[in-house]
Formats: C-alpha cells, sequence, structure tokens
C-alpha cells in the first residue's frame, strides 16, 4: 500500500490516443519509411547480447562495409545520431593539445570545431561563407602551417547543399602524416563515395567515415555508422590518455561490435528495434544497387532543379559540380520571410521542407530528396506546393 498521496496525476495527453499526422518529409533529414522498415520497427524484442542480436550486427557490419566501400574491420555502428557519430571520432582520435584542422564552410565544420575545443585540442578553423567548398591547395596551405594530427571535412554539407570533392585529399593527408575525417551523413547513398580509395589512389582513402541511419537509408532517426582505417586504429589504439567518454570508447565499441576477434563484454544496451531497421535499409540499398541509388538521386536532383529554375527560384550553389544531389538549397527568394513560405507548405500541402541552419539560416530554402523520397513524383508535388506559397505568401515590399 503507498504511504504517500501521488504529486503529479496521469497526464491527460497520455491518456488519448498517439495521433501522428501523414507528412511528406522533404527537408534534410528525417526521410519517410518505406513499408518494409516500418515492418521491421515492429518485430518482438530479442535479447540485445544474444546469438541472435549478434547475428543482426554482423550482417549490419557488411552493409555498412557495402555502403562505404570498406573493407575496414573496424567497421559498426554508433547508439546515437550523426552527432554521436562525430563525437566518437573525435574523443577517440584526438587528445589535449592535439593539432586538428576543420573545414567550417557550414553547421557540421563549426561543431567540429565546438567538439574538438572541449577536448582540449588545438583546432584551426579553415572558415569559408556559406555556399563555399575547399581546394586541394587551400587544405595543403593548412597542412604545411598547423601540422595537424587530424582533417575534417564535410562530404555533403546539408545545411548549405555543398557536395565536397574528395579525390586527392587522402593522398595530401597521408603525404602530410594526418588523418582523413569525412563527414557523409547527408551524402551517403545520394552520391559517390569510396571509403578505400579516391580516384586512382587506392591505398589512400577516407581514415574515418560517418554517418546517419534517417537520411538517404531511409531508417529512424537515432543510430549512426563509422569505420575506421588501421591507420586511424594505430592512433586511438596508442593514445597516452583515456578517451573522455566511455559510452563512446571506440575499445569497447570495437569489442561488443565483435571487430576486435575476442569475445564480447557488455558495454551498453543497444537499441535493438532501431538495429532492425538499420539492417533492413541497408538491405533495401544492397537489393537495389549503390550505383543505382546514386543515379536515382542524381536524375531526380537534375529534375528538381530545372522545376524549381522555371518557378524563377535561384540555386543557392551556382557550380552544379559542387551541389549536394540529396538536398538543394533554394536562395530565399527577395521580399519573402522564408519562415511564412515552409509553413504554408506544410500546413496547405503536409509537405516539409526547411529553412537553412546555422550560417545559413535566412538565406536558403532546403529540400531533401533521400532514398525511397527521390522520385520525379515527389518532386512534382512540392515545386507546385511551391508556387502556390509563392502566389499567397505576403511579400514585402524592397
Amino acid at each position: 500500500m503507498a504511504s504517500h498521496k501521488l504529486l503529479v496525476t496521469p497526464p491527460k495527453a497520455l491518456l488519448k490516443p498517439l495521433s501522428i499526422p501523414n507528412q511528406l518529409l522533404l527537408g534534410p533529414g528525417p526521410s519517410n519509411l518505406p513499408p518494409r522498415i516500418m515492418a521491421a520497427g515492429g518485430l518482438q524484442m530479442i535479447g540485445s547480447m544474444s546469438k541472435d542480436m549478434y547475428q543482426i550486427m554482423d550482417e549490419i557490419k557488411e552493409g555498412i562495409q557495402y555502403v562505404f566501400q570498406t573493407r575496414n574491420p573496424l567497421t559498426l555502428v554508433i547508439s546515437g545520431s550523426g552527432h554521436c557519430a562525430l563525437e566518437a571520432a573525435l574523443v577517440n582520435v584526438l587528445e589535449p593539445g592535439d593539432s586538428f584542422l576543420v573545414g567550417a564552410n557550414g553547421i557540421w565544420g563549426q561543431r567540429a570545431v565546438d567538439i574538438g575545443e572541449r577536448i582540449g585540442a588545438r583546432v584551426h578553423p579553415m572558415t569559408k561563407d556559406p555556399g563555399g567548398h575547399y581546394t586541394l591547395q587551400e587544405v595543403e596551405e593548412g597542412l604545411a602551417q598547423h601540422k595537424p594530427v587530424l582533417l575534417f571535412l564535410t562530404h555533403g554539407e546539408s545545411s548549405t547543399g555543398v557536395l565536397q570533392p574528395l579525390d586527392g585529399f587522402g593522398e595530401l593527408c597521408h603525404r602530410y602524416k594526418c588523418l582523413l575525417l569525412v563527414d557523409s551523413v547527408a551524402s551517403l547513398g545520394g552520391t559517390p563515395l569510396y571509403m578505400d580509395r579516391q580516384a586512382n589512389h587506392p591505398s589512400t582513402g577516407i581514415d574515418i567515415l560517418y554517418s546517419g541511419s534517417q537520411k538517404a537509408l531511409n531508417a529512424p532517426p537515432g543510430t549512426s555508422l563509422i569505420s575506421f582505417s588501421d591507420k586511424a586504429k594505430k592512433k586511438m589504439y596508442s593514445r597516452k590518455t583515456k578517451p573522455f567518454s566511455f559510452y563512446l570508447d571506440i575499445k569497447w565499441l570495437a569489442n561488443f561490435w565483435g571487430c576486435d576477434d575476442q569475445p564480447r563484454m557488455y558495454h551498453h544496451t543497444i537499441p535493438v528495434i532501431s538495429l532492425y531497421s538499420l539492417r533492413e535499409s541497408l538491405a533495401l540499398i544492397a537489393e537495389q544497387g549503390l550505383e543505382n541509388s546514386w543515379r536515382q538521386h542524381r536524375e531526380a536532383a537534375a529534375y528538381l532543379h530545372g522545376r524549381l529554375q522555371a518557378l524563377g527560384l535561384q540555386l543557392f550553389v551556382k557550380d552544379p559540380a559542387l551541389r549536394l544531389p540529396t538536398v538543394t538549397t533554394v536562395a530565399v527568394p527577395a521580399g519573402y520571410d522564408w519562415r511564412d513560405i515552409v509553413s504554408y507548405v506544410i500546413d496547405h500541402f503536409d509537405i516539409e521542407i526547411m529553412g537553412g541552419l546555422g550560417p545559413s539560416t535566412g538565406k536558403v530554402l532546403r529540400i531533401g530528396l533521400l532514398g525511397c523520397n527521390a522520385t520525379r513524383e515527389n518532386v512534382d508535388r512540392v515545386t507546385e506546393a511551391l508556387r502556390a506559397a509563392l502566389q499567397h505568401c505576403p511579400k514585402k515590399k524592397l
């Protein structure tokens, strides 16, 4: 029998059925879930350390190696979103006092700077305005000046819509004895990406690559994919100090994910149901084929660009070769408040698009074509919604 009267009564909202609107998610992520992935999320729980779960984890690792195009044994899932994978990379590779060179041409570079500073690294941002990218010459100047142990670049900068070229950067970092860390959260599955080789340099690829589950993979948010080269592993396993995070300690995670050929030991309780969904998302892209997925996104993005320009809208990234196929940025049309456009499209058409993020706030609208959402039909729907928004949203006199 309870000895004290409850101070908090059952919330009235929780006594009603859960109600979820039916929306087409054409922002930069998360994306809508295909039926097969939704079905996976409704499967029964199994033990997080059972042999059946270990089998699923091993299949997921193989799927990551496929979508990353890597043979790295140290390949696994982080129980957290893409931010968590970025933090996992940095807290394991960097030690206090290490030199860290960061391409900060959008919000993800800014976040890398912030995390690096919290670790106590000597952080050297290469800051660019939204829409900018990095050349080999610019990065080489930074490598020569700061002699970093790690370089960070964002392959698909979803806050600005920029696709960063990667060819030659692995070789460049190799020459300067620097590891290359790449964020592919917004680009994976939507544009060519090869971890173990770039162009004609098969032995000088990316040292650390991470991505998220909720973009072109069409899985629920909350898990992220990461892989480390042997060089990166050597740096992490020869640390003088323990990583600041136990939860993200790669030595523990590598063991739990069966990457070290040792008996698996409990580290944390993994998100079993989310991993079912991630496994199915990797299965779907394996069945489709990476090259077919890349082509789907390329063709859908080209069709979107044409429809947007036909409306008189200006693409924010001027060079077509630097446009991220999965997330298109449009300059906010003169005289309009971007919030009015975004609100009109969701309120009248049940379609989510988004404004800018971080340094691109107020400058752009962002339209995502991610995985199963990358279709001509969805392009037609969102462009018609934008046409209506431009007709009905209030326009300020310039």
